[in-house]
């Protein structure tokens, strides 16, 4: 990743990272679901901060409310209760329209299997976030262009999905991510459907992401090596965070 290239998209400043207000403040969140007469809680009363530069990766068995967890710190869903700080803004308070906005402005998305349009090439699927800004069509080719360098796409421009490999469909998700320069990126699951050596690749793009660029990622993976890429892994039980581990981010 080059300086010129990383420059292109703002850096988490210095200021912002130094600052004692976390990025993002979840205080006793409760979420349930309805699941036909009976009322499953999800999350119970949860609280955690995650600091500006953090990458963070949540682990857990299935149904202990990770997934849960990552929508609401992105806003695809709100709490039942509790607070839910981005920024300082309780986003729990936003009605629907000011969510989606927020979410546009605020939050890059990382799926597992990539949700590219099948119709559209690596260039148009990386700019699409930006067709209803006010940007001209010369400047959003102009960041979807240094958005995939950023990701090293920039000889796969004019490929269409089925003309890419896994992970490299998996990367122009992440220059699509990152296009709108997002405070946050949120990744679920991202290498669930690549092979070991794709993943591994991703992972450390991941990683560079967050060094080099100090973008702030929350990662749910089910592998425990993925999770090892991050610098600490959050373990939830049943709605509740059951430990938080430091780690030494692996390399491959």
């Amino acid at each position: 990743m080059s300086e010129a290239q990383g420059n292109t998209i703002e850096h988490t400043t210095a200021a912002q990272a130094a600052n004692a207000m976390p990025l993002v403040r979840v205080h006793q969140v409760v979420k349930s679901y309805q699941r036909g007469a009976q009322r499953v809680e999800v999350l119970r009363g949860l609280t955690l901060d995650i600091q500006a530069g953090e990458f963070l990766a949540l682990m857990g068995p299935s149904g202990s409310g990770k997934s849960t967890l990552l929508n609401l710190i992105a806003g695809i869903d709100q709490p039942d209760s509790g607070e839910l700080r981005v920024q300082g803004q309780d986003i729990g308070q936003l009605s629907e329209g000011d969510l989606a906005d927020w979410r546009a402005r605020n939050v890059g998305f990382i799926f597992q299997f990539y949700n590219l349009m099948p119709v559209l090439n690596a260039l148009e699927n990386v700019e699409l976030p930006l067709m209803l800004t006010n940007l001209s069509r010369s400047e959003r080719r102009a960041r979807a262009e240094n958005a995939l360098a950023l990701v090293g796409l920039a000889d796969r421009m004019d490929h269409y999905p089925n003309e890419l490999s896994g992970g490299q469909q998996q990367r122009v998700a992440i220059a699509r991510a990152l296009i709108s320069d997002p405070t946050l990126i949120v990744a679920d699951e991202p290498t669930g459907d690549l092979d070991r050596e794709s993943a591994g690749e991703i992972l450390q793009l991941m990683q560079a992401l967050n060094q080099q660029l100090g973008k702030t990622i929350i990662m749910v993976t089910h592998d425990q090596r993925a999770a090892e890429h991050a610098q600490a892994i959050m373990h939830l039980e049943k709605g509740v965070l059951s430990s938080r581990e430091e780690v030494q981010p692996r390399a491959n």
